[in-house]
């Protein structure tokens, strides 16, 4: 596995131009790593997501977000406390032009358990789905299910992938929007089929760090002509407006991101979530009720100290 770039040592105030810039890319490269590590260690601990002995199978599509979480995850379990396995596993889907040697080649020197699914799943999204429709839906069943068998076979405890904290924005507000429910993407999920546990690793990270990291890294992406290739996508919809929101109100997004792990299910009207036909006045003041006719403040609560299992600075 490629350490992380480190620092050049500093120079003296003669040093040529080029070389100081060549030891502050270094530097800021070092430090992203270390960021990446650290959220990722974070995300982990809070959601227990790995434990002593789990196989961990990275599902790997070759693109920017799954090559960062198999290089951060390998990286971390050098420095974990505790012993678990990786293996990686792509599902090709029998795209045109698919370059089927890149992971192969990308995995074998990386030295890590590989397994490579042949299933010709765009045969059938291409027959099925009308020209001009969003084939999203019908892909991603199919490759869940077939993912879900090949972790059976692998012996796979945990299902990793590799979404980032702006996907799980982006389902949230997906599912809002033309979904009419408050759902997200969870950092850990049991799966649909109740065999397997979902982790996603990298969702407190944001994806321009999971896109500078990839060309740091210089990861040897592969394009998806599926989805790659339809510009309307009611996700790139959302993905524009959080752009917006970053550039015009700066922390937004950081607080919405926030709010989802700061949920009030007496302050919503989901009567599933909360027993309001027997809600009765007990006489003891809540700092939580209602504050009736006063207009709710609108503070950011402090994030609670969390315990990281993982020590990604070690």
């Amino acid at each position: 596995m490629e350490a992380a770039i480190t620092p050049m040592a500093p120079q003296d105030a003669g040093a040529p131009a080029d070389l100081k810039k060549a030891e502050k890319i270094a530097y800021e490269n070092n430090k992203l790593h270390k960021r990446l590590c650290r959220l990722a260690g974070q995300a982990i601990g809070d959601f227990n997501m790995i434990e002593d002995g789990d196989k961990v199978m990275v599902c790997l599509s070759g693109g920017k977000d799954s090559y960062a979480l198999l290089d951060i995850l390998m990286t971390l379990r050098e420095r974990a406390p505790i012993k678990f396995d990786i293996v990686a596993v792509n599902l090709d889907q029998k795209q045109p032009n698919f370059p089927e040697h890149v992971l192969p080649d990308y995995l074998t020197k990386l030295g890590i358990p590989f397994h490579i699914e042949n299933q010709d799943t765009y045969s059938i999204v291409k027959r099925v789905i009308p020209e001009g429709k969003t084939t999203c839906s019908l892909c991603s069943r199919l490759r869940r299910g077939i993912l879900y068998r090949v972790a059976d076979e692998l012996g796979a405890t945990k299902i990793a992938l590799g979404h980032h904290r702006d996907d799980i924005l982006e389902t949230f507000f997906l599912n809002m929007f033309f979904g009419a429910k408050i759902k997200g993407m969870p950092a850990k999920l049991q799966s649909d089929d109740g065999k397997h546990i979902v982790i996603r690793p990298l969702a407190y990270v944001k994806e321009s760090d999971t896109a500078r990291y990839a060309e740091v890294k210089q990861f040897p992406i592969i394009p998806c002509d599926l989805c790659g290739s339809q510009e309307n996508l009611q996700r790139k919809q959302i993905k524009a407006l959080m752009r917006e929101w970053e550039k015009k109100y700066p922390g937004r997004v950081e607080n919405i991101f926030s709010a989802l792990s700061t949920v009030a299910p007496s302050h919503l009207m989901d009567r599933k979530m909360f027993d309001f036909t027997g809600l009765k006045a007990t006489g003891i003041a809540d700092p939580n009720g209602d504050i009736a006719f006063d207009e709710d403040p609108c503070a950011t609560p402090a994030a609670n100290a969390t315990v990281i299992r993982f020590h990604a600075d070690e």
